[in-house]
């Protein structure tokens, strides 16, 4: 779990958001047990020429997982991720209406002006460091993924997490600044907590709060260690120790700073949930206390 590229859950690989996607095995673009899959999509020699030496997209995975292809910026040069922009704006042109959502993830200024140059239509999120192409996000289908930050400081990793959950389909909602330091803030929110399909809990410092909001909920919890703190904190180290040895069952625990991955996580397990029973959660709502 250490990784942004979680594993599947049985039936993903129906579209993220397509009617029917949350409707079981039997819904359009889910596997049945007597189905076989579409064969792989052929190899675009086109985009294997225009990025040789440099990536090799994955234009398969959205009908094998029903995710598109997420890409890394941070360890990138600005060229690279300008060349793989322009690929996907090239396809779009082609008529490649199969895509699906591209994140671009951990996109600094130079990384960010690279992929907005190329597509400039693109949401960007300078605090999460994210871009998302098309803008629009799709249809919420699911449950509801409400991600929490311990600390105002944790906030731009549990951004990425709300968002990437949020252009992979879900319902979201943001509630930052209810660490353990004061636990009356957290008390005061349970009731929006216990709404949620999968709650993501990012946390730096002693990295305590998914274990205890996982002791108060029935869903399970995410917990994404930041590397916010001081000295022995080990920038996150110890976050992600106590959350690994936390007590409380139903917590899965991703890599340090990994808010994709969390998000990621987080929007496959509450794919099959039922949807929010009313219309509280206003995607992207940011709350502080």
């Amino acid at each position: 779990m250490s990784t942004p590229d979680v594993p599947g859950m049985p039936g993903a690989a129906g579209p993220v958001g397509a009617p029917g996607a949350g409707d079981g095995p039997d819904a359009p673009g889910i596997l049945g047990s007597g189905d076989r899959p579409d064969p792989p999509v052929a190899a675009d020699d086109s985009v294997h020429d225009a990025l040789d030496g440099i990536a090799e997209l994955d234009l398969d995975r959205m009908r094998r997982r029903g995710i598109p292809e997420a890409v890394l910026c941070d360890a990138k040069s600005p060229d690279q991720v300008a060349a793989i922009a322009r690929e996907y704006a090239r396809l779009s042109r082609d008529g490649r209406d199969d895509l699906g959502t591209v994140l671009f993830t951990r996109a600094d200024a130079a990384r960010a002006a690279a992929v907005l140059e190329a597509l400039p239509s693109a949401l960007h999120d300078p605090q999460a460091r994210l871009l998302a192409w098309p803008a629009q996000p799709p249809a919420p289908s699911g449950g509801l993924v409400v991600v929490v930050c311990a600390g105002t400081s944790d906030l731009p990793i549990a951004r990425e997490a709300e968002l990437t959950a949020r252009y992979l389909g879900r319902p979201t909602r943001l509630i930052a600044d209810i660490g353990i330091a004061g636990l009356h803030r957290m008390n005061r929110r349970l009731p929006e907590l216990r709404e949620a399909a999968c709650v993501v809990v990012a946390a730096g410092m002693d990295g305590a709060l998914p274990t205890v909001i996982a002791g108060q909920i029935a869903a399970p919890v995410v917990a994404l260690p930041t590397s916010v703190g001081y000295g022995v904190a080990a920038g996150g180290y110890a976050a992600a120790l106590t959350m690994l040895a936390g007590c409380a069952p139903g917590i899965g625990v991703v890599n340090i700073d990994n808010g994709y991955g969390a998000g990621h996580l987080a929007a496959q397990i509450a794919r099959w949930a039922p949807a929010p029973t009313d219309e509280s959660h206003r995607p992207g709502r940011e709350e502080t206390p």
